[in-house]
Order: structure tokens, then sequence, then C-alpha cells
């Protein structure tokens, strides 16, 4: 009976890898000239799936390299991408570059690498152009990337590349053209050829784990004063500062005597009334249109009462 049993074990066995050998042609399908005569002595071959067709291939083959290697045919002006950029990419990048919420700065930061907080933008930091064309085709819009065409990538490349002062507004980049822009950034990187290290095991004479001690304690710090701020900066932070901390257009930067002594002349009121309506560039309550009156008038007495302390 046992005999038995294993002669049925033995041959069910058989069966099953009879089996997965030929798992591909069960349904009728054809033989897959991808796959070898004998796959299971092919290292790394799992016989499952087809070879890539050169589309499949074309599909992810998309990368631009800084030589312009890759790049389709096309061209568009920065005037050409602006209205793209302002559908497109302004609601998280701000209409300037300039950043929304915590969306990437896209523009300004120059000479701030060499700061204890850089801030690293296309213009500042990035060493290529085909970068930029490259990550707007690949991820961008967010929401829906991969979605634009070649021409509106140009578009809105080119369009990004002026608000860094980079090129004109009348400049037409191209295929033949867009790896000739110089970056500012682009001797800021190096190629890192110090060699691979590894950290080796000790194994022998080795420092007894029950030997080490903490030799030191954090200091408790005590009495630490609240810091109590305006209701209004709150709103300033998010709302306000995006443009007013940087000086975005004709945004009067707080501490900036300059900016704000002949805006704090005309008296509270008047400050208050260009907040809610606009004035210049600057939209109804900077484009904030869900924050209530009452919180605009604190922001504005809030960035009063900072610029006078910053003159007291």
């Amino acid at each position: 009976m046992f005999r038995l049993a294993k002669a049925f074990v033995v041959l069910a066995t058989a069966m099953l890898v009879a089996c997965s050998v030929s798992v591909n042609y069960d349904r009728g399908d054809q033989p897959d000239p991808s796959i070898p005569d004998n796959p299971v002595q092919v290292a790394g071959y799992y016989g499952v799936g087809n070879a890539a067709s050169p589309e499949e291939i074309a599909g992810w083959d998309i990368d631009i390299r800084p030589d312009g290697l890759g790049l389709p045919v096309g061209s568009a002006s920065a005037e050409d991408g602006e209205m793209l950029y302002e559908d497109q990419c302004a609601v998280c990048h701000g209409s300037f570059g300039e950043g929304v919420d915590r969306y990437p700065v896209l523009a300004g930061g120059e000479g701030t690498l060499t700061e204890s907080r850089p801030e690293k933008t296309v213009g500042s930091y990035w060493p290529y152009a085909s970068t930029l064309w490259d990550y707007i085709h690949r991820a961008m819009p967010f929401e829906a990337p991969q979605s634009l065409s070649d021409q509106e990538v140009y578009a809105i490349t080119a369009y990004v590349l002026y608000l860094n002062d980079l090129v004109d507004y009348e400049f037409v980049l191209t295929r033949d053209n867009l790896a000739s822009i110089e970056m500012p950034n682009r001797d800021g990187f190096f190629v890192d050829d110090r060699p691979d290290t590894s950290n080796e095991v000790c194994m022998i004479n080795c420092k007894d784990p029950a030997s080490i001690r903490i030799t030191s304690e954090p200091e408790l710090v005590v009495n630490v004063s609240p810091v109590v701020r305006s209701p209004g900066a709150g709103v300033y932070d998010q709302a306000c500062s995006v443009c007013h901390a940087k000086g975005v257009g004709t945004a009067p930067i707080p501490g900036d005597n300059a900016d704000w002594s002949e805006r704090i002349g005309k008296g509270r009121d008047e400050l208050l009334s260009s907040a809610l309506l606009g004035i210049g560039i600057m939209p109804a309550k900077g484009g904030h249109a869900y924050l209530s009156d009452d919180e605009v008038a604190a922001a504005v007495d809030f960035m009063i009462e900072l610029e006078r302390s910053f003159f007291e």
C-alpha cells in the first residue's frame, strides 16, 4: 500500500512539472519565440511574460539627455507658454514660479546655494535645461502626467526659463537650441569618483555591548515663555508671505522701509481697501477668495505691526 502511495506521489509530481513547462501552450496559443526551448536551464527565466515590443519600449524610452538627444521636433516661445503655464501650472507653482503652499518654487533663489537655507529652483540649482523639458513631459501636470503635447511642453519650458530670466519673452525654444542654454549652476555638479566602501563587521576582539555607557544626557530647558502671535500671523503665513516675503512683482517686503513708509503713510483704511479689492497685479484678497474680510484685515494689521517692529 505504501509503495502504491509513493508511486502515486512520484507520478503526480511528474505531471505537475510537465504542466508547468507546457503552460504556455495548453490554451492553444502559438509558441512565443522569446521563450527558450528549455526554460528550466536559463538563469532568471520564470516561464511567464513576453518580450517587450518596440512600441512598448518606446513608451518607456522618453528620457532627454543634457545634449538634447531624445528631444522631439517642436518649437514654441515663452509668450506661447504664458497662458498654458497659468492654466496648467500656476495653481501649484504660482503665477510667478514662487510656489504655492508647499509646492516647489520654480523661479528665483539666485545666489542662495551657499546659504544655510538655499532656494533650489530651476534657475538657481538645475544644471541642464533638458531636465526641465524631460520633467514637464514625464510628470506634469501633477494630476494628469504626460497629457501635454510636445508643443505644449516646449511652450511651458520656455516660459519657466523666462521666469528665471534665462531667455527673453520672444525667445523661441526648439529641439536644436535647448541644449545650448547655459544654466547658472551648470558647473555646480561633479562626478563623485570616490571608491565605494563598506563597513566590515567586527568578528574578533570586539567591544562588549554591555560596556557601552551613555556619558551625557540632554539638558532640560525650563521656564520657556510662550510665543504670542497676532491673529493675522497665520493668515499672512498661509496667504500673503508667498509674495510679500520675497517681493514678488511689486509686493512690499516687511522690513523694507522704502517699500512701506509711503504705503503706511496713506493710512490703514487705504491699505485694507487695496488688500480687499486688489491693486496693481495683486488680485482681490491676494487671490485667496476664501478669506473673510476680517481675516484680510487681521493680516493687514499684522504686516503693519511687523513693519513698525523693524524700525522701533
